[in-house]
């Protein structure tokens, strides 16, 4: 990917620790989590993970993105992988969210697009919502971009929505919820696409709050926060059972009769909730 790199790993650890860097400046530590090594060495595994999540609280406090990047999953979403990078290095197409239209999406576009674009891919929603970039402003993408000209529109964001869940708050009934899956086209970053989608549903549906999860692997959620959701608590890691020649995951219920999987565990995620006032 041409990124200025330095490998930042000792001799005693397992997982390679990636330093990126951008006109001189780091942006990035990459820590790649090698299968066979999670497998043959589980307790020395344990110990460097511990060590690991210490430092990455630093370095995210000092502004630098962390991620944890699994093998199966470079080899399953690497397109989506090395996308997310390009934005965080901010070297990915970017497209004025004001010159696109948002409109409600059908449930198979929703998920295409999704399964495209979003590294946990798409999941059962309520509420689809997108934005279109249409053909008069294609020329915001520069000449190198791969785009169908033929095309009227180019869907370039989406949000998905649960049912709504009724609480109380003061003993006044409110409807909370949940965001569960935001996601740019590949190679580009709506600028503001992800606040206009929010701003959409919150006028067309007036919640009371909206949750979200962020992906403690990928990302403290810091883009949260910028938009006024609050923190509220994290979630422990999740079990996963891996095969490790196909690069499938399978939760605990979905788990297949197979002695050659490999349990693994994410690094969990963090809860974040956004009150409508």
């Amino acid at each position: 990917m041409h990124f200025d790199w330095e490998l930042k790993t000792s001799a005693n650890d397992l997982f390679d620790l990636i330093e990126i860097r951008k006109n001189e400046r780091i942006f990035l530590f990459l820590k790649l989590i090698n299968l066979k090594s999670w497998q043959d060495q589980k307790i020395i595994v344990e110990s460097e993970t511990a060590v690991f999540k210490i430092k990455r609280a630093e370095f995210r406090s000092n502004g630098i993105a962390t991620i944890t990047l699994w093998e199966d999953v470079w080899y399953n979403k690497r397109e989506i992988v090395q996308s997310r990078l390009n934005a965080i290095l901010g070297i990915s197409e970017r497209i004025p969210g004001r010159v696109t239209q948002i409109r409600k999406l059908d449930k198979l576009t929703a998920n295409d697009f999704l399964d495209k674009n979003h590294l946990q891919g798409s999941v059962s929603s309520k509420i689809r919502y997108g934005l279109f970039l249409p053909k008069r402003y294609f020329r915001v993408l520069s000449a190198d971009y791969q785009i169908d000209t033929g095309i009227e529109e180019l869907l370039v964001a989406v949000a998905t929505f649960s049912h709504p869940r009724t609480f109380e708050r003061e003993e006044i009934p409110y409807r909370s919820y949940e965001l569960i899956r935001f996601a740019n086209l590949r190679n580009t970053t709506v600028v503001g696409g992800f606040d206009k989608l929010l701003q959409a549903f919150t006028l067309d549906y007036r919640p009371g709050d909206i949750m979200t999860y962020a992906d403690l692997e990928w990302s403290d959620g810091a883009s949260y926060r910028r938009l006024g959701f609050e923190a509220i608590s994290d979630k422990d890691p999740v079990r996963f059972w891996l095969d490790p020649v196909r690069n499938i995951r399978y939760s605990d219920n979905r788990k297949p009769e197979d002695d050659k999987l490999i349990e693994i565990y994410n690094d969990g995620s963090r809860k974040f909730v956004k009150t409508i006032h």
